[in-house]
């Protein structure tokens, strides 16, 4: 054998060694503050997508018991923000996910289709669009 070729691929076998492994899939699951009045939501796994609720009383600092006061459904303004599914049937990744409905409690504005999108910075980009108007917030992990 040809001894440029057995150089040649002893220099590939050490540079593969020494490279480092591809990057972890993109896991957006977990507690993300809102940047809005201290508010957390917790990502999680439904199913086979992914739903956020809101989570931690002392994080939102309101009151635990505090009601959905804002909702444009009079039927639904008794029920309780804390535990409140803020982010429904969110599918795709690895480092964007796209579903809906998204539901502000702050406004009650909610908006049937949604995008979340992982930035190379690490923060969630939380995008929200009636029709065409869109609004987008950023979110950064908790902890």
């Amino acid at each position: 054998m040809n001894i440029c070729v057995l150089l040649a691929a002893a220099v590939s076998v050490v540079a593969a060694a020494g490279s480092p492994p591809p990057p972890d899939t993109p896991d957006i699951t977990g507690l993300w503050d809102t940047g809005s009045g201290g508010g957390q939501v917790e990502i999680y796994h439904c199913g086979a997508d992914l739903c956020g609720r809101l989570a931690d009383a002392a994080a939102l600092r309101v009151d635990p018991d505090q009601r959905d006061v804002r909702n444009p459904d009079r039927s639904l303004r008794d029920r309780p923000l804390l535990g409140l599914v803020v982010l429904r049937d969110f599918s795709g990744g690895p480092a964007q996910w796209r579903g809906g409905p998204v539901y502000d409690p702050q406004t009650g504005d909610g908006a049937r289709n949604g995008v979340l999108r992982l930035r190379e910075d690490g923060r969630l980009e939380v995008k929200g669009c009636v029709a065409f108007v869109c609004r987008t917030r950023i979110w950064t992990r908790a902890g």
